[in-house]
């Protein structure tokens, strides 16, 4: 990764390069017009270095850890809004009765609970860490700030975009022990049952 690369480009075009394009990614259940017509939270799209990701890669690991979920069609699983929401909803809940409970050390070291409350999870990994957008906070060129929650119990910065938090996610997660997984693996996927 060169330092472009790693610094991301700070003007909502994305710094993906160094992901590189599957040979056979995963998109048949992608919907790819509801990248640019689905409205978040705060009333805007999607950003825009997530739909070139999702464009460029489609479904799968990221960072041999990460799901960054894309909208999928009626009958897929494994997407927006679907498994989404229901992880934006066990992320509030937990935080809230963390709050109840001034469980302070869950808004460490870089939130806050009213950050919390405007947190919205569009990646989830294997071990439990969610990523999340923090609405209401975007650039002018239509980016969301990414934010990390470790186990539910942490809220760390990750940058302005995701091509500024892919490259520090990438550097935790890459295995010493196995240097050469590859950015990012197509998954196959999976169509509802009934």
């Amino acid at each position: 990764m060169n330092d472009t690369q790693r610094a991301g480009t700070g003007a909502g075009l994305p710094a993906i390069e160094w992901i590189g394009t599957p040979d056979s990614p995963t998109r048949e259940h992608i919907d790819t017009d509801a990248l640019d017509r689905i409205r978040l939270g705060d009333g805007e799209p999607f950003p825009p270095s997530y739909r070139a990701l999702i464009r460029q890669v489609g479904w799968g690991r990221l960072c041999g850890l990460w799901f960054i979920y894309p909208p999928v069609r009626e009958g897929y699983a494994d997407g927006w809004p679907g498994r989404t929401s229901r992880l934006s909803e066990h992320f509030r809940v937990v935080y809230a009765d963390s709050r109840a409970e001034e469980y302070t050390w869950v808004i460490e070291p870089d939130g806050s609970w009213d950050l919390s409350e405007r947190l919205e999870v569009f990646g989830w990994s294997e071990n439990g860490d969610y990523l999340l957008w923090e609405l209401g906070a975007r650039t002018p060129q239509g980016e969301l700030p990414i934010w990390e929650s470790r186990g539910l119990g942490s809220l760390h910065r990750l940058g302005s975009s995701l091509d500024e938090a892919l490259p520090l996610l990438h550097e935790r997660a890459t295995d010493p022990a196995a240097p050469d997984t590859p950015p990012f693996q197509p998954l196959p996927s999976f169509r509802l049952k009934g």
